[in-house]
């Protein structure tokens, strides 16, 4: 815990709301909790996995004063990238620093659904009942330099495996700088092994053969597929090096951590600098805590971490829309109790006085008689309004249940917009781009195709030419123009005597 923490809480809970596990941390002893409950001087602290939340950098005018910055943001994000405006979107910023624009200030914001967040918390609220932080995960990363755990600067990668998201994250002389979620989870991993392989096994079977056999050795039959998948991966990987190289003008990768949620016998690392080439360690980092002799995940260490700095040495984004419960004195139903003991305490002060001066047994009588009537019409006064009050609820609750479907309505809208937007590039465009430069180079299309292969979308073009150097001239052009959207294949330029014209299958991969 931070400094303006350390003195209020005994204790972390770090808390992973995706797979109900909780490691709770005094001093530099961690321990895993399999039954969290509510303890009022604990701090606790969970994540949002990548794929939860969107992000997006923006540049907004230094003329803005400081208390209208969240209201300008908010209405960019909106306008820049489409968003329902029936959304009330959470939304969280951290400021980077650009010396080579004067004009304006630079912003990474992070974006969340309110129903993500209510969904994916709802069973560590249940047990813990508040949640005093939640961070974007790839923020929890700049806790690595702060502590200088991570000491040597340049452009670094982080990858790392987690049963419901893989995210690639980058960080540039120690600031944050981009992240991507990948579909290559430990439950996606397993559902594209089973294809490679052609038959269903048990996840827990394909768990624990990457937990406990290494690639090198094992004569498993599983060994050529899982080879093959992790080649898909880091060909993935590569994709968004490229892509990030060139669009944040990078000229190299320094470093690339690699690890998961789960111990693994083979290194994953040695292995994603052969298909890198980048130099590469484990993310498996010394926190100096202590445990029970178990694995670790790598991301509770980190949110241990990250309590333990100060405000001004980490990003500060939090998403929590569970505070936690004010003090009894500060709370309703604590004012309302203090009221009535004080209310009851003066109230007995006059008969007790009385009674003590007159010892009159009748007149204590009639003030009983008196107290009688007066809870009997506030008895009666109150049973009316619980009546009034439980017919508003019903009206208000066939409201609210006409308003639900009205948002799970425009959510459906909105997950649509987002596949459309998202997910499926207009292929009528992305032809028009193509068939733009095979102009230049005076090569014809004689037939095109559209298919989809596990996951992955792709053009099929049949090419013909007078001269196969204008084949291969513009597919070297292609290749270096798009190289960071397509993936260009071409296996052989054939000549036909008849046609006296070459001719080639060029595909096409959307990237």
């Amino acid at each position: 815990m931070n400094k303006e923490n350390q003195h209020s809480f005994s204790s972390v809970v770090s808390a992973n709301p995706y797979k109900n596990t909780y490691l709770s941390g005094m001093s530099s002893f961690l321990t895993e909790t399999t039954s969290p409950e509510y303890i009022k001087n604990q701090f606790v602290i969970s994540y949002l996995n990548t794929n939860d939340f969107i992000t997006s950098q923006l540049e907004i005018t230094k003329n803005i004063p400081e208390e209208d910055l969240f209201d300008a943001i908010n209405n960019k994000i909106y306008d820049d990238l489409g968003l329902d405006q029936a959304v009330s979107y959470q939304v969280q910023y951290i400021e980077t620093f650009n010396n080579l624009d004067e004009d304006n200030r630079h912003f990474q914001v992070f974006i969340v659904d309110p129903f993500i967040i209510s969904e994916t918390f709802k069973n560590v609220v249940n047990s813990i009942k508040y949640i005093d932080i939640i961070v974007p995960l790839p923020l929890l990363l700049k806790s690595l330099y702060s502590k200088e755990i991570v000491q040597n600067s340049g452009v670094h990668c982080y990858v790392y495996f987690q049963e419901n998201d893989t995210f690639v994250t980058f960080y540039n002389e120690k600031e944050f700088v981009y992240t991507k979620s990948i579909k290559y989870s430990f439950l996606q991993m397993h559902e594209r092994f089973c294809e490679l392989y052609g038959e269903r096994i048990e996840y827990e079977d394909f768990l624990d053969f990457l937990t406990n056999e290494n690639l090198k050795d094992t004569k498993s039959e599983y060994k050529e597929h899982i080879i093959k998948l992790y080649k898909e991966i880091f060909a993935n990987i590569n994709d968004i090096l490229t892509f990030v190289k060139r669009a944040f003008e990078i000229e190299r990768i320094e470093h690339l951590y690699i690890g998961s949620q789960v111990y693994t016998v083979t290194k994953l690392d040695e292995m994603a600098e052969v298909e890198l080439s980048i130099k590469s360690s484990d993310f498996a980092f010394d926190y100096g805590f202590e445990g029970e002799g178990t694995y670790i995940d790598q991301i509770h260490a980190l949110m241990h971490v990250y309590t333990t700095l100060p405000s001004n040495e980490r990003y500060e984004c939090n998403f929590t829309t569970f505070p936690r419960p004010a003090k009894f004195q500060h709370r309703e139903s604590g004012k309302l109790i203090l009221l009535a003991v004080a209310s009851l305490l003066i109230a007995f002060i006059y008969p007790v006085t009385y009674w003590a001066l007159t010892y009159a047994q009748t007149l204590q009588y009639e003030l009983l008689q008196g107290e009688y009537t007066e809870l009997h019409t506030v008895k009666t006064t109150r049973e009316a309004t619980i009546k009034n009050r439980e017919a508003d609820k019903e009206k208000t609750l066939a409201l609210l249940a006409k308003e639900q479907q009205n948002y799970n309505e425009k959510k459906a809208t909105l997950i649509k917009i987002h596949e459309v937007k998202i997910d499926y590039p207009m292929k009528s465009k992305l032809l028009a781009l193509l068939t733009k430069d095979l102009n230049k180079y005076n090569v014809n299309v004689s037939d095109l195709s559209y298919f989809e292969d596990n996951s992955t979308k792709n053009f099929k073009l049949n090419l013909v030419s007078s001269n196969d150097k204008k084949i291969t001239q513009m597919i070297e052009y292609l290749t270096k123009i798009y190289g960071g959207k397509f993936h260009f294949s071409l296996e052989e330029i054939s000549y036909k005597e008849a046609n006296k014209k070459y001719f080639a299958e060029l595909k096409v991969r959307i990237l």
